[in-house]
C-alpha cells in the first residue's frame, strides 16, 4: 500500500512539473505575441498621428492664408524671415567612414630555430635598429662547443690526408722506379681520396654547427624602432612565445604610413582606385591629410559584408600604428552646382519643395518651387532643378510660411 502511494506521488509530481512548463512556455509565446502586437499597434498610432499632424498643418496654412488676405497688414507685421541669395559653385559629395592607421611595415621577431634562453638584449622600446643588427642573443654555449668539435674533427681530417697524400707521392715515385708494387699506389691513392670525403664532411659539419650558433643571435627583421619588447636575461624565448603579440618583439617602420578601412558593400560601384580621399586624425591638431585610394579590396567579407580600402599617408611622427581616423572618399563632384542648405528643402505629398520670395511691388511675396534634389553632405543639398543662381531663399521661417504670403526680412 506504501508502495502505491509513492508511486502515485512521483506520477503526480511529473504531472504537475509537466504542466508548469507547458503553462511558462505558453505565457512566454503570450508575452512575445503581446509585445509583437504592442509594437504593431504603435506603429498604427505612429502613422495616424502623422497623418493627424499634416491635417493639422494643412488648416494651419490655410487659416493663415485666409488671414493674409484678410488684413495682409497684419500678416506681414506677423512674418518675420531670413533669406539667403542662392549662388553656384562646386559641390564634393564624400562617403564618410570609420578606420585606423597602419604601417606598411611591421615586422615580429621571432628565434629561426628552436629558441633558447636569453643572455643578452641590446634594444629597448623606442630604439632604432637596421634590417640585420643582432638585437637579442640566446645561450649559445652548447651550439660552440659543437662548432669546436667539428673544428678540431676538420684539422684531424687535414693532418691525416697530408700524411696520405705524401705516402701517395712516395709510393707513385718509386713505382715509376719500378720499386714496389702498383698495388700499393692504388691503395694510397684511395686513401687520400677517403680522407678528402671524410674532410668534406667535416668542414661542412662545421658549416652547419656555425649555421646553429648563428640561430643564438636575433636579428631585426626590417629596418625600423623597436615598438615592443617584454623580454628579460634569462627568460626562455622560443617561437611560441614570439608569435604572442603580447610578449613578442615588434618593429616598425613608419616610412609608410597609410589608412585603413572598410567599406560596405553597397557603395562597390561608387568608388574605385585613385579616389581622392581626406583623412582626419582628430588627436594630430592638424588639418585632414589629401591622399588617394591605393587599394581596393577585390573580396566581400561574409560576415562585415564590406570590403577593404588603403590609402597611403605621409610620413608624420604623429601618426601612429593602429590610432583611429575618419576616411571622407569623394565619390561625387559637380561644378557650377546650385545648392542650398539642406534644413531649407521640405517635402510634401507632390515632393521636394523649397520657398522663394519675388518682389510683387513694394512688398515681398512667398513662392513655392519643387525641386530635385541630388547629393546631400556637410548640410548642403544639391539642387539639380527648380531654382536658378540668385533667387532669393527663405533660411529661416520658412516652416510657418505659405504660397502667396506677404513676409518682411529679417536685418
Amino acid at each position: 500500500m506504501t508502495f502505491k502511494i509513492k508511486n502515485m506521488q512521483k506520477i503526480l509530481n511529473i504531472l504537475l512539473s509537466a504542466s508548469l512548463v507547458l503553462l511558462i512556455a505558453a505565457c512566454g509565446s503570450k508575452a512575445a505575441k503581446d509585445k509583437k502586437g504592442e509594437i504593431g499597434d504603435m506603429k498604427v498610432t505612429l502613422e495616424k498621428k502623422k497623418k493627424e499632424k499634416n491635417e493639422l498643418d494643412a488648416e494651419i496654412r490655410k487659416l493663415e492664408e485666409q488671414i493674409g488676405k484678410a488684413d495682409p497688414a497684419s500678416a506681414q507685421a506677423q512674418k518675420l524671415v531670413s533669406v539667403d541669395t542662392v549662388t553656384i559653385g562646386d559641390f564634393s559629395h564624400y562617403i564618410e567612414l570609420q578606420g585606423h592607421i597602419d604601417a606598411d611595415n611591421v615586422a615580429y621577431v621571432a628565434p629561426s630555430g628552436q629558441g633558447g634562453v636569453v643572455k643578452a638584449v641590446y634594444v629597448k622600446s623606442g630604439s632604432r635598429v637596421s634590417k640585420g643588427q643582432v638585437i637579442l642573443k640566446l645561450d649559445d654555449a652548447l651550439a660552440r662547443q659543437g662548432v669546436i668539435a667539428a673544428q678540431q674533427q676538420t684539422g684531424v681530417l687535414k693532418a691525416r690526408l697530408a700524411q696520405a697524400q705524401t705516402i701517395y707521392e712516395r709510393r707513385q715515385n718509386l713505382w715509376k722506379q719500378n720499386i714496389g708494387t702498383e698495388i700499393e699506389v692504388i691503395n694510397a691513392k684511395a686513401e687520400v681520396e677517403t680522407i678528402q670525403s671524410q674532410l668534406r664532411g667535416a668542414e661542412s659539419a662545421v658549416k652547419s654547427a656555425q649555421e646553429l650558433a648563428n640561430q643564438a643571435n636575433i636579428a631585426a627583421p626590417i629596418s625600423g624602432v623597436i615598438d615592443q619588447i617584454d623580454i628579460k636575461v634569462g627568460e626562455l624565448f622560443s617561437p611560441q612565445r614570439a608569435s604572442d603579440p603580447k610578449t613578442g618583439i615588434r618593429v616598425v617602420n613608419n616610412s609608410i604610413i597609410k589608412m585603413v578601412t572598410d567599406v560596405p558593400e553597397n557603395y562597390v560601384a561608387r568608388i574605385k582606385k585613385g579616389d581622392s580621399v581626406l583623412v582626419e586624425v582628430p588627436e594630430t591638431g592638424k588639418s585632414p591629410f589629401k591622399s588617394v585610394l591605393s587599394v581596393i579590396g577585390s573580396s566581400i567579407n561574409p560576415t562585415t559584408r564590406s570590403f577593404t580600402t588603403e590609402a597611403r599617408l605621409p610620413s608624420d611622427p604623429l601618426l601612429k600604428p593602429n590610432q583611429l581616423a575618419t576616411m571622407k572618399i569623394l565619390d561625387y563632384k559637380a561644378r557650377a552646382a546650385v545648392t542650398v542648405p539642406i534644413n531649407v528643402v521640405q517635402t510634401d505629398e507632390k515632393g521636394k519643395y523649397v520657398y522663394v520670395i519675388e518682389k510683387a511691388g513694394d512688398k515681398w511675396v512667398v513662392r513655392k518651387r519643387i525641386v530635385i534634389v541630388g547629393e546631400s553632405f556637410n548640410g548642403i543639398s544639391e539642387i539639380k532643378s527648380g531654382i536658378s543662381a540668385g533667387e532669393v531663399i527663405i533660411t529661416d521661417g520658412y516652416q510657418t510660411v505659405y504660397e502667396g504670403q506677404s513676409v518682411t526680412i529679417s536685418k
